[in-house]
C-alpha cells in the first residue's frame, strides 16, 4: 500500500494535522510529500492546520472554535469569530482539551431546538501545558488538571520529575491520542503537596503565565536608578515642611499615597500626594514594559506579586516615613460644607512625617486615649478632628448625589509560621479606611475632569449603566420578594438604588437584595473615552492614586506630567493616543486575571483552614442558589456548596434566581435565609468547600 493511500485512509476516518498523520505512519518526509501532491490533485483540503477530504466538504458547517469548557460528559467549544458557544457531547469531544483550538462540524438538528450542538473533527492547535494535581492509581501516575478535573491524563514513567501522588504539579503534553486515554504527558513543574495552599497558589500563578521574578534586563534597569538628585527638585514645590503622612495597614511596603489638610478661611485645602512614579519609569523603558505587561500587582494571603521590582515599589517610590521623596500631588480646595471648589496639579518633594496604622488611627478618631500613641502622632494629631469632620462631609455630599453603597465582605486570612493557613476573619473596616477611601476618590475624581475639561488622552475608569437583561434579573428578584420592581427608566438610576437598599436596611431582605443589586451592576473597566462612573455617581473618574500598583495610574501620571510641564495638548494627543488604547485594553484585562487569580488563591487559602474543621457545624447565610444546590457563607466569609441532592428528596427546581424548591416536599431555600450546615469536604487543590445542611428554614412546606 502506498503512503498517499494510507494518508488517504488516514483521513478519510476523520481529519487530521500534519503532525498526527507523521506520528501514525512515520516516515515524514514522504508522509509530507504525499500531502503536498494529495493537495495538488485536489483530493484534500486544509483548514486550520487540519487535512480532511475535499469531495463534499461541507465548508458552511465548519467552525473554528477553542473548547473552553470540558465537563464529566460535554464541552463547549467557543468559535474563533463571534456567535454562541457550540455544545459538544462527549462522544463528538475527540479527546480535546479545554484551551485546544480545534476544527467543529455543526449537527444539522441539534437535541436542543435554537441551540447550536457539533462534533469535533480536529484539533488544530493543541494546548500543550496542564497544571492540576497527580493522584496514583493502579501503580500508575496521572494528572487531574485543575480546568477540567474530570479527565486524567497519563504520566509517562520517564518523564514524571520526582512526582508522588497528591502533588500539585505542571506538564506538557508529549503524545496526544486518539482519546482521552491515549494522552501522555511529562512533569516540568512540581510544587509539592496540594493540601499546602500556598503550593496550590504558586500553581495558580504559573498556570495564568504570571511570572514571580523580574527579567534581568528589567533588575538591572531597577538596580542603576539613584536617589533623589539637587536636579530632580528643580521646578518642583518643596512641601517637606508640611504635616504629611501615610495611613495603611501596619504589613504594607508599597506606599503609593500621603495626605495632608489644612483649615482655610473658606473650608479646607486637602493635600493627595502621591508616589511620582512616573519620574522613574520612561517610555520605552524595560521596566515600563514589564509594567504594561503585568498591569498591576497582585495580592493574596501573606504574599505580594510586584508589578514594579522591589527597588521601586518598596523602596525609591514608597512613601516611607521620615525620608525625602517625588511626589506628584493633587491639592484641593473645598468649602466649609465640602463642596469641591478647585484643584491644582503640581509636582512636589515631600517627607512623610509617620506611618498611620489603620487600627491605630481608628482608636484616635474614635476619641480613644492613648499615650503612646498620641506621642507617635503627635506631628499630625491636629489634624485629625478636621480630617473625620470632611469626611463626614464628603459622605454626605456622596449620598446625596446617589452614590451606592455597596458592602462587601472581604477576608483576613491568618497564617501560621508555616504559611498555612490557621484562621479566616472578617475584614474590619473602621473609619480611617473609609477615610482614605473618600480622600482618594476625590483625588481620582480631579484626574479625570481636568483630563475630560482639556480634552486630553486619557485611561478613564469607567462603570456604565446596568444592561437590560441584568435589570430584568434584578426585577425578577423583587418581585419574588414582594418588592417594587418598576424603574423610571429602561435602567434604575443611583437613587433608586440607594432607595432600595434603604427600604430593607435591617430586614431578613436586606442581604438578598444587596446581592441583587451587586450582580446587576456591569464591570468597571478601563477606556480612554470619559463615560462616568455609574456606581459613584460621576461625571468624572480615573485612578491617579496607586501608580505603585497599577498601570493606569502610572499612565495617566506620565500624561498629566507632560500637561503640567506645559506641553500642548494637540502635542500629547500625537504623542498618546495610541499609548491610552493600549494602556487601557491592557489594564481592563490584567485586572481581570489578577482578581481572578487572588479569588482562586484565597479559596485555596480558606479550603485549607476548613480542612482541619471538618465535621463541625456552623451558622451560614443562603449566599446563592443554583440546580446544583444552594452556595452558604459562613461569618467569616468562608463560601461553599451544599449540593442539591444531599437535602432535596425530590427534583430541585430553580425559581428565579433566588430561590430552590424541592418539588416533592415543597420545601424551599431562598437567598438571605439563615441556615445550619456542617463542613463535609475540603479541597485545598480546587479551592472549594462542600457542607450539608443541619437544619434550614421551610417556607411553604405542604
Amino acid at each position: 500500500m502506498s503512503i498517499r493511500t494510507k494518508v488517504l485512509r488516514e483521513i478519510e476516518k476523520k481529519p487530521r494535522r500534519l503532525k498526527d498523520l507523521k506520528d501514525k505512519l512515520g516516515n515524514d518526509r514522504k508522509v509530507q510529500q504525499a500531502v503536498d501532491e494529495l493537495v495538488k490533485k485536489g483530493k484534500i483540503c486544509q483548514k486550520s492546520g487540519a487535512y480532511f477530504l475535499a469531495k463534499g466538504r461541507p465548508a458552511e458547517g465548519l467552525l473554528e472554535c477553542t473548547l473552553v469548557k470540558l465537563g464529566p460528559s460535554f464541552g463547549f467549544a467557543a468559535p474563533k469569530f463571534g456567535g454562541s458557544d457550540v455544545f459538544i457531547p462527549g462522544r463528538a469531544l475527540s479527546g480535546a482539551l479545554p484551551g485546544d483550538q480545534v476544527l467543529v462540524k455543526l449537527f444539522s438538528k441539534p437535541r436542543v431546538a435554537g441551540s447550536r450542538e457539533g462534533e469535533i473533527l480536529a484539533v488544530t492547535a493543541p494546548r500543550e501545558d496542564f497544571v492540576g494535581t497527580v493522584v496514583r492509581e493502579n501503580g500508575r501516575l496521572y494528572l487531574e488538571p485543575d480546568d477540567c478535573p474530570f479527565v486524567r491524563v497519563l504520566i509517562k514513567k520517564s518523564a514524571d520529575g520526582g512526582a508522588e501522588d497528591g502533588d500539585k504539579a505542571a506538564v506538557q503534553i508529549m503524545n496526544r491520542g486518539e482519546d482521552y486515554d491515549g494522552h501522555k504527558a511529562g512533569v516540568t513543574v512540581r510544587f509539592g503537596s496540594a493540601s499546602h495552599a500556598r503550593n496550590c497558589a504558586r500553581a495558580l500563578l504559573h498556570a495564568a503565565g504570571v511570572e514571580r521574578h523580574f527579567p534581568e534586563k528589567v533588575k538591572a534597569e531597577a538596580h542603576k536608578l539613584e536617589g533623589i538628585r539637587p536636579s530632580d527638585l528643580k521646578k518642583r514645590t518643596d512641601l517637606r515642611s508640611w504635616p504629611i503622612f501615610t495611613i495603611d495597614s501596619a504589613q504594607t511596603k508599597d506606599i503609593d499615597d500621603a495626605i495632608s489638610l489644612t483649615e482655610t478661611q473658606r473650608g479646607y485645602e486637602l493635600g493627595v500626594h502621591i508616589a511620582d512614579v512616573s519620574h522613574y519609569v520612561k517610555p520605552g523603558s524595560e521596566l515600563n514594559k514589564e509594567a504594561l505587561n503585568r498591569g498591576t500587582s497582585i495580592y493574596y494571603a501573606d504574599a505580594v506579586i510586584p508589578m514594579l521590582p522591589r527597588q521601586l515599589s518598596n523602596g525609591l517610590c514608597s512613601l516611607n516615613e521620615g525620608e525625602d521623596r517625588l511626589a506628584f500631588s493633587c491639592l484641593i480646595q473645598l468649602d466649609k460644607q465640602g463642596v469641591l471648589q478647585s484643584f491644582r496639579f503640581e509636582k512636589t518633594v515631600i517627607r512623610s512625617r509617620v506611618k498611620g496604622v489603620y487600627s491605630e488611627l481608628n482608636l484616635l478618631l474614635g476619641g480613644g486615649e492613648d499615650a503612646a500613641l498620641a506621642e507617635k502622632y503627635k506631628e499630625i494629631l491636629p489634624q485629625l478632628p478636621l480630617m473625620k469632620q470632611l469626611y463626614e462631609q464628603r459622605v454626605r455630599l456622596r449620598r446625596e448625589r446617589g452614590g451606592i453603597e455597596l458592602e462587601t465582605d472581604e477576608a483576613a486570612l491568618i497564617l501560621d509560621e508555616d504559611g498555612r493557613c490557621v484562621d479566616v476573619k472578617k475584614r474590619q473596616r473602621g473609619t480611617a479606611e473609609a477615610m482614605i477611601e473618600e480622600f482618594m476618590l476625590l483625588a481620582n475624581q480631579c484626574a479625570a475632569r481636568l483630563a475630560r475639561q482639556k480634552d486630553l488622552p486619557f485611561v478613564y475608569r469607567v462603570h456604565e449603566e446596568p444592561e437590560a437583561e441584568r435589570v430584568e434579573r434584578l426585577q425578577e428578584m423583587l418581585r419574588l420578594c414582594g418588592l417594587p420592581d418598576q424603574f423610571d427608566g429602561p435602567a434604575p438610576t443611583q437613587k433608586e438604588l440607594c432607595g432600595l437598599l434603604e427600604a430593607v436596611k435591617g430586614t431578613p431582605l436586606a442581604p438578598v437584595i444587596h446581592t441583587g443589586v451587586l450582580r446587576s451592576m456591569a464591570k468597571a473597566k478601563y477606556e480612554p473615552a470619559p463615560k462616568g462612573h455609574y456606581g459613584l455617581a460621576l461625571e468624572d473618574y480615573a485612578h491617579f492614586t496607586s501608580p505603585i500598583r497599577r498601570y493606569p495610574d502610572l499612565a495617566i501620571h506620565r500624561i498629566l506630567s507632560d500637561f503640567v510641564a506645559g506641553t500642548p495638548v494637540e502635542e500629547l494627543k500625537k504623542r498618546y493616543e495610541a499609548f491610552v488604547q493600549e494602556a487601557s485594553s491592557q489594564s481592563s484585562s490584567r485586572e481581570l486575571a489578577a482578581m481572578q487569580l487572588e479569588r482562586s488563591a484565597e479559596g485555596c487559602y480558606k479550603a485549607e483552614y476548613m480542612k482541619n474543621h471538618l465535621g463541625e457545624e456552623f451558622a451560614a447565610v443562603v449566599s446563592g442558589v443554583t440546580n446544583q444546590g444552594i452556595y452558604v457563607q459562613l461569618e467569616n466569609t468562608v463560601e461553599g456548596l451544599v449540593r442539591a441532592e444531599s437535602f432535596c428528596k425530590g427534583e430541585p427546581q430553580l425559581l428565579g434566581s433566588m430561590r430552590l424548591r424541592d418539588d416533592l416536599t415543597g420545601r424551599q431555600w431562598s437567598l438571605g435565609d439563615t441556615v445550619r450546615v456542617k463542613a463535609v469536604r475540603a479541597d485545598v487543590a480546587l479551592g472549594r468547600v462542600d457542607f450539608s445542611l443541619v437544619e434550614a428554614p421551610a417556607e411553604g412546606e405542604n
